[in-house]
């Protein structure tokens, strides 16, 4: 079973290019971020033709997340319950579902913007509710995972030059003690491999050249509970998905499951 997740920015602007990944790469499960379309413009139509379901969460603006599913798609809850809000209302940035043998949320973190913003609190805040939506799931015996724009660098490992992110939100302390947070409720980082360079970042930034100067950060992450992570064949980042003209400016992120 092939899972994987991607921050598309746009699904409108990136649709070919995902109808094009989803049938050569035989993907089941796709957790998506960042639609930037509403639930109504959602390419539904276009997936189920591929053979796809689609739950999605988003209400047209910058955030919006989706998981789609040719392996079943039920009990889906729509929302992180009890998240709080930002600016009087609750952005749509998770949702959740049941796809064959997983249970699954797919999760697209606050940015933060920069560290004493209310965006930042408000990130922390929603690092609070995500622990406790998961923390049922994630001593069950059933399969779960958690995947998706988490807007966090877990270590210094996980950005290109980390002298650069000094005072910057992404690396901070308080955000990262969110990670290990949801690690110490039960859940694991599955480590992608890179298949170039010798570290597996997920996103580059469109600006001065960052792909191409390899620039980049792990912000796209897997955490999976013991049952997920010891189905776990490989991982890894499809970096090729990044190139080219009209490319989402995350990479998928990719796991392959003996389930």
């Amino acid at each position: 079973m092939r899972i994987a997740t991607w921050n598309v920015n746009s699904i409108t602007a990136r649709l070919p290019r995902l109808l094009a990944w989803l049938e050569s790469t035989g993907t089941d499960v796709l957790c998506i971020q960042e639609t930037k379309t509403t639930a109504e413009g959602f390419p539904a139509d276009q997936l189920r033709e591929l053979g796809y379901e689609s739950a999605v969460n988003a209400t047209g603006r910058w955030n919006g997340v989706a998981v789609v599913s040719r392996v079943g798609l039920e009990d889906v809850v729509t929302g992180l319950p009890d998240g709080p809000d930002y600016e009087g209302a609750q952005e749509p940035r998770a949702i959740s579902a049941t796809c064959g043998p997983l249970r699954l949320w797919s999760v697209y973190v606050p940015n933060g913007r920069e560290v004493g913003h209310d965006h930042y609190a408000y990130k922390l805040r929603w690092f609070e509710a995500l622990h406790k939506a998961v923390v049922a799931d994630t001593a069950g015996e059933r399969p779960f995972a958690v995947l998706g724009d988490f807007n966090v660098a877990p270590t210094d490992e996980d950005v290109w030059d980390p002298a650069l992110f000094e005072g910057a939100t992404h690396v901070t302390p308080a955000e990262r003690a969110a990670l290990t947070a949801l690690r110490d409720a039960g859940l694991s980082d599955v480590m992608p491999r890179p298949l170039k360079y010798d570290r597996p970042f997920t996103f580059w930034d469109y600006r001065e050249l960052g792909f191409p100067k390899n620039r980049g950060m792990r912000i796209d992450l897997v955490y999976g509970n013991a049952p997920f992570t010891a189905a776990v064949k490989d991982s890894y980042v499809d970096r090729e998905e990044r190139k080219g003209k009209g490319s989402s400016d995350h990479a998928p992120v990719v796991v392959d499951l003996d389930l």
